[in-house]
């Protein structure tokens, strides 16, 4: 039997799934790494931890399959992840991570000079220190050395895709957003290579998303246990496939996922629906849609940051199999809605959607001390879900208009969050039977590569199945107060952290 075996790299994990040609998930492996955040503004990882974890986590999968007989690899990463490389792909210094925002300055710089054509070209609303074009400009600047000594400019896709082919390669699905790619194109632009001091040739060779550009290697091949005939496709950017995944393959489709990050995504056949040009647009890993995307940094993330620094007892518990996060958000369980006053915006790493503020905070406003730690989290969810609902509010403006949400990531499996969600934003929330959907799409868009699926529709069909609908209740009346006081401290606090920080 030919299995299909997709590879997501995250921001805090990697995944690697198998799946058979019936739609059937063999097994998932995960596992994760921690951000090296050295300073507020900083966050970077060494780029040898996603191939390593690549290698494990593949490695577990291929142990459930029967004769590890493997018709197509496809792989999905993180977006905005910068990693630079000698001639052979070795890397040259550790990963610059999306959230980081040392590139400010230079963010700055360029916004001063494109603001006015980014948008047409890139559909990137605001210039500011995610995209690689402003961390390329920050190392000209002040690492020289590793500037010029840079081969190529990878993301974390492009970065795998090499260790397991040995090409350099990538896409529009996951270069989007790198400020250098022109979507509608469909290749670079050159006017912004030339002002931040790169050459084409720099670059991997763009190929089409679900496109096979090449087999394993044979360094590769050894090192997983396969063979030299293995396809390898390139799946995109995690949100794009990721809405594969979720079946969001159709215009005017909604889907969000909170991993660590919260990303709301909407399918669409063409890509100017934002007159106001202040969503993000992004190209989709369906040939010829896109997704309006906006993103939010830290969603899951704050909250793993609350497990990591609160939650010591429960994330020793997880050394036996118990699920940190679950044990903590059973706290959370019997706080009333609205946190009995406690408001949380969950801004970490600064904000991007709706609202670009790389200066921005998080903050645990209205606390007294009648408050508990359940409390916290409770607020945390709902931090989480204000933000959800802000970025809904300013979409609809367009004229899309949302009658449900397929949710998403790891935040979909928590019931009480998915109740939270629906009360506040007062739609249902559809969860599926596997919500790790950036692999799912992966599985899709190999299956229709090795021509296991006729189509991705038909690949949907296998492999995305509905779990559960979950329908608003009388909270929602709790939580349009709750979300107001949300929004007046967004605003209010918006201009001090600009001040301030």
């Amino acid at each position: 039997m030919k299995y299909l075996l997709a590879i997501d790299a995250g921001t805090t994990s990697i995944k690697a799934g198998l799946f058979d040609p019936n739609g059937r998930c063999i097994g998932i492996a995960r596992e994760e790494y921690r951000i090296d955040t050295p300073c507020v503004d900083r966050a970077e990882l060494d780029p040898e931890i996603y191939w390593q974890s690549c290698v494990s986590t593949v490695k577990q999968v291929l142990s459930r399959s029967e004769g590890n007989s493997i018709a197509c690899i496809a792989v999905s990463s993180q977006g905005e992840t910068l990693i630079c490389t000698d001639e052979n792909g070795r890397p040259l210094r550790p990963a610059i991570i999306w959230i980081d925002n040392r590139a400010t300055d230079q963010a700055s710089r360029l916004a001063e000079k494109y603001t006015p054509q980014v948008y047409d070209r890139t559909g990137i609303p605001e210039i500011i220190a995610t995209w690689p074009a402003c961390k390329i400009l920050w190392l000209k600047e002040n690492e020289p050395d590793v500037f010029n000594k840079t081969s190529k400019f990878l993301l974390v896709q492009d970065f795998l895709l090499h260790r397991l082919t040995g090409t350099f390669a990538t896409n529009g699905s996951v270069s989007c957003t790198s400020l250098y790619f022109d979507y509608l194109i469909h290749d670079w632009w050159e006017e912004m290579l030339s002002e931040i001091g790169i050459k084409r040739s720099q670059l991997p060779t763009v190929f089409q998303t679900g496109e096979v550009f090449g087999q394993l290697n044979e360094s590769a091949a050894r090192t997983l246990g396969l063979t030299t005939t293995v396809d390898v496709v390139g799946g995109g950017m995690d949100q794009c496939v990721g809405a594969i995944g979720a079946g969001n393959i159709l215009e005017g489709n909604f889907s969000e996922t909170t991993g660590a990050a919260l990303t709301i995504q909407v399918t669409l056949g063409s890509p100017d629906i934002d007159k106001s040009k202040l969503i993000q647009v992004y190209e989709h890993s369906i040939p010829g849609k896109y997704l309006l995307c906006p993103v939010c940094p830290t969603a899951g993330m704050a909250f793993k940051w609350f497990k990591d620094t609160f939650g010591e007892k429960e994330v020793d518990l997880e050394e036996v199999g118990v699920d940190a996060y679950e044990l903590l958000t059973n706290y959370a369980v019997d706080i009333p809605a609205g946190s009995d006053g406690l408001i949380m915006l969950p801004h970490l790493m600064g904000t991007y959607s709706p609202r670009p503020n790389s200066n921005a905070r998080g903050s645990f406003t209205g606390f007294t001390l009648t408050h508990t730690r359940g409390h916290f989290i409770r607020a945390l969810l709902e931090g989480v879900a204000f933000l959800l609902k802000n970025n809904l509010d300013v979409i609809e403006k367009t004229g899309l208009k949302v009658t449900e949400i397929r949710s998403t990531g790891g935040g979909a499996k928590s019931a009480l969050w998915n109740q939270i969600k629906a009360d506040v934003c007062d739609v249902p929330v559809i969860t599926l039977e596997n919500d790790d959907t950036a692999l799912i799409g992966d599985a899709i868009l190999a299956g229709v590569a090795s021509g296991v699926f006729a189509s991705i529709e038909s690949g949907c069909e296998a492999l995305v199945k509905i779990k559960n609908k979950v329908n608003p209740t009388l909270a929602v009346e709790v939580y349009k107060k709750a979300y107001q006081i949300y929004s007046s401290l967004d605003d209010t606090l918006d201009g001090f952290y600009k001040e301030t920080y």
